[in-house]
């Protein structure tokens, strides 16, 4: 028993989620016998955060608190379970949205398109999971790469040469065998997957690479921007470029039928590949062309200078820093805000390199985002957070949050519901509640298990890019944290990219809104370009404008000494942030604004609707108290998560 409890510990530790947790960022990362210390659940714990507070777990308040949560969470499950059956309202309409199941005697609720998409093609992933580090072993073997890319360690003489090569000569020889190998399959993996329309995403390709590269490098930066956000709109546009339609614009139809050129591209259109409509999938290939850019633009303002020593960057960079220059002597432990800054040398940003960034298959259909300094340090050396235990506890959390979907699917067919266009006044105050708080749920595992899927992929080829998800979408009270925690890679690279170049917080509070209205603009044109999306992108912005003014109303510092009466004020702000997140995005990503109007008019249209607002609220209220202690355990534990 003891075993089983040390292995879930393990399992759900956030070493075994993202060492980046656990280890700072500008700290060198530890070595692989330090990796082995995550099996052991009964190792040190670390030094308590300064501003840790006393354990409250015992406390009777939190016991309330923690009885309540206990007690709410089966009833809301329970709720959405009952409209889940035959002879619940409106179920004619919900049933010709499910599919046969898998679970004797239950349906399944696979009408959400986008993730029926993966899951009905989960057979074929995990055979490219296999397949494609398999064949990466195949190419090492039949090259013998490994026989001079690995550098042998003897006690008394430090590193010995591997095949005459020194240290940095057998990493570049990695990078390079690496490079080759995936820049090929790149080349057969979206041929497979696009099929003619490959040859689109190639050119687009080579003209950004082109722009980063042959324009003067004031240019860079701005013409970056533009491309890039121009092929958004172009993409929406042009609906993938369709040779028959380029044809028709070219030369219009005739009465007497199509040209023999027409109908040539029309049969040329028909071999689309796997996913035909490639432009669905560009956007987060936009983001890559963008971080190859302008880490070259930084790079090449360096020079010829060591990517492991930082300088003040030469203006006009727009990352203003004020690091002294300093020397990291081992290339191969750099820590991973160096990777990220300083990973890839000037010589590293070739077409190839580019190329196999860019196409990078574990990541290339949803990511995570890994910056291409970040791609080039790993693939010159491989981290040390990558181990077989680790990988294998990752795996086995993958198929635990899998196996959740799919019994989440089978029992509460919350998205059907929503899909069915249901006669809101058929249901509770509680019940539409609920269904909009689980249609928020399956979206935060749909796209939870695609990163997760594509991240055990990628840690198994010896690539480890940024967990995406850090807390479940439930243990989440603040507007700003919240955006930090969701779709991390993004959130990260979003900072990169604009937030930091264009000022951050820097200038105050007015100039850090109005940056969080620009970077919520591009998200939402960067997600769709619609204005459902842009209209989600503002009300974020506006929803954390509350949270700020709050924060500078009721500062931390002043309430010194009544850390329980400003513990429970802010649980009354936090419970108007989730109130506001749930809301945004409803709009954004489940039910639209029709959709959302019409459900807050179900569950507050009388008395008895405004009575269960209240109730909810208190809920709510409880729940952000059990956050607000899980957080003071983690910096009792020497964790402290920026979300």
């Amino acid at each position: 028993m003891k075993g089983v409890l040390n292995l879930l510990k393990a399992m759900y530790s956030l070493d075994t989620l993202d060492t980046r947790f656990t280890t700072s960022s500008t700290a060198p990362p530890r070595s692989i016998e330090d990796q082995q210390k995550i099996s052991n659940a009964d190792r040190e714990p670390a030094s308590p955060l300064p501003d840790a507070q006393p354990s409250q777990w015992r406390n009777p308040e939190f016991l309330a608190y923690v009885f309540v949560v206990a007690c709410a969470v089966p009833l809301m499950t329970k709720t959405i379970y009952d409209i889940s059956q035959p002879g619940s309202p409106d179920w004619d309409k919900v049933s010709k949205h499910l599919s046969p199941g898998w679970i004797p005697g239950r349906q399944v609720d696979n009408s959400d398109a986008q993730y029926a998409m993966f899951r009905d093609h989960i057979p074929y992933m995990v055979a490219l999971l296999v397949a494609q580090p398999l064949l990466r072993k195949l190419y090492g073997s039949f090259w013998r790469i490994d026989s001079y890319t690995q550098v042998r360690q003897e006690s008394t003489n430090g590193f010995a040469l591997s095949h005459g090569l020194s240290p940095s000569a057998a990493a570049d020889a990695r990078l390079e065998h690496r490079l080759s190998f995936d820049f090929g399959f790149a080349l057969v993996f979206i041929g497979a997957l696009h099929g003619v329309s490959a040859l689109k995403v190639l050119l687009i390709l080579y003209i950004n690479f082109k722009l980063a590269t042959q324009l003067p490098r004031t240019y860079v930066p701005a013409a970056t921007w533009i491309f890039n956000i121009g092929i958004l709109f172009a993409n929406e546009l042009g609906r993938g470029y369709h040779f028959a339609s380029i044809v028709d614009l070219i030369s219009p139809p005739k009465l007497s039928g199509p040209s023999p050129l027409a109908a040539w591209a029309s049969a040329i259109d028909n071999y689309g590949g796997l996913v035909s409509r490639w432009e669905i999938l560009f956007n987060l290939t936009v983001l890559r062309l963008i971080s190859f850019n302008l880490d070259y633009y930084w790079a090449s303002g360096r020079g010829d200078a060591s990517p492991i020593e930082v300088y003040p960057p030469l203006s006009p960079s727009p990352i203003p820093t004020n690091l002294p220059k300093k020397k990291q002597l081992d290339p191969s432990l750099l820590s991973e805000r160096s990777r990220v800054t300083h990973g890839a040398q000037l010589s590293d940003f070739t077409f190839k390199a580019y190329l196999s960034h860019a196409l990078y298959a574990p990541l290339y259909l949803t990511g995570p985002i890994l910056t291409f300094n970040d791609y080039i340090s790993q693939s010159r050396h491989p981290v040390p957070s990558i181990t077989p235990l680790r990988t294998f506890l990752y795996g086995l959390r993958f198929l635990l949050v899998l196996l959740c979907m799919e019994l989440v699917l089978h029992y509460l067919y919350a998205v059907a519901i929503s899909h069915s266009s249901p006669a809101w006044h058929l249901y509770t105050p509680f019940q539409l509640s609920m269904l909009g708080y689980f249609n928020l749920h399956i979206i935060w595992l749909k796209l939870l298990i695609p990163w997760r899927f594509a991240r055990l992929w990628s840690l198994l080829d010896g690539i480890d890019p940024p967990e995406n998800m850090v807390r479940c979408m439930s243990d989440n009270y603040s507007a700003l944290a919240f955006w930090r925690g969701w779709h991390r890679s993004f959130n990260r690279w979003i900072v990169r990219y604009i937030y930091i170049p264009l000022g951050g917080s820097s200038g105050g509070k007015v100039r850090g809104i109005a940056n969080f209205l620009v970077v919520f603009t591009f998200v939402a044109l960067w997600h769709d370009i619609n204005l459902r999306l842009l209209m989600w992108g503002w009300l974020i912005t506006l929803f954390v404008l509350p949270e700020v003014l709050a924060g500078m109303a009721f500062p931390k510092r002043k309430w010194k000494g009544r850390e329980a009466a400003y513990r429970r004020l802010c649980a009354v702000g936090a419970v108007g942030n989730i109130l506001m997140m749930m809301v945004g995005n409803s709009i954004g990503f489940a039910l639209g604004l029709d959709g959302t109007v019409e459900l807050a008019k179900g569950v507050v249209g009388d008395v008895g609707g405004y009575a269960f607002f209240v109730a909810a609220c208190a809920v709510l209220y409880t729940g952000v108290q059990v956050m607000f202690e899980h957080r003071e355990a983690e910096k009792r534990r020497g964790i402290k998560l920026a979300c």
